[in-house]
């Protein structure tokens, strides 16, 4: 039992570690950034919850964070991280429905506040592509210290190439084993086009039990520095 409870919170530690190198590493890249967007080739990659780890470690460096769910398909966003039902989200907002205001949601993450996707629309692509998602990005670039949107899959829909226009940066994600090289560079190709700056990517749901050669590498590396963490 001592030894599961240890295994998870060198897990956690191990986890927690990641996301602040992720955001150390997004800070090196230039002291201009201030809006970034988080994409993968295909679905179930990670790349939600990436963005909402790297939002909140941001907040917890005492920045004011705003998280924008602007997966508006398939949103896992609300299901994990809301309590409760969302009256009003982004759709409503483009639609024209309620104001910014009435979209935001606060956290229970200090300086962390999200505006959630909303309802499913018929035309996701056009949504995005109107003036009032660029003025409300241009407005939380005023309030906010740091603006993270979360955005479809490139590699299924346009929608990330839509928003990246906006951003001064984008993340991909990239689960291991998961896609092609080909196909991961056909998704930078895309980003390239929409004349967006690639920050880097994101190597995803990584086998550390040293089976594979990644597991092999980074499994003997924690170990070695992390593996008497908590006794």
């Amino acid at each position: 039992m001592q030894n599961i409870e240890l295994k998870e919170r060198l897990l956690d530690y191990r986890s927690k570690e990641a996301f602040k190198m992720l955001r150390t590493n997004i800070e090196f890249t230039g002291g201009d950034l201030k809006v970034i967007c988080i994409t993968s080739c295909t679905p179930n990659e990670g790349k939600s919850n990436i963005s909402f780890e790297v939002a909140k470690s941001y907040a917890q460096l005492g920045k004011k964070v705003l998280l924008v769910d602007a997966d508006l398909r398939k949103s896992v966003m609300r299901q994990r991280h809301k309590k409760g039902k969302v009256r009003l989200g982004l759709v409503n907002f483009l639609v024209g429905k309620c104001e910014f205001e009435e979209a935001l949601c606060s956290t229970d993450e200090k300086n962390l506040y999200m505006i959630f996707s909303g309802p499913v629309p018929p035309n996701p692509s056009e949504l995005l592509s109107n003036k009032r998602f660029t003025e409300m990005i241009e407005k939380a670039r005023e309030e906010y210290d740091m603006v993270i949107i979360d955005t479809p899959p490139l590699g299924s829909v346009i929608d990330a190439a839509v928003i990246s226009k906006c951003c001064d940066g984008a993340v991909i994600v990239i689960a291991a084993g998961n896609v092609s090289y080909r196909f991961a560079r056909k998704i930078k190709e895309q980003l390239e086009v929409a004349e967006c700056r690639i920050l880097g990517c994101v190597l995803n749901k990584v086998d550390l039990s040293g089976k594979s050669y990644y597991g092999k590498y980074y499994g003997s590396y924690y170990g070695q520095y992390y593996g008497n963490y908590g006794e």
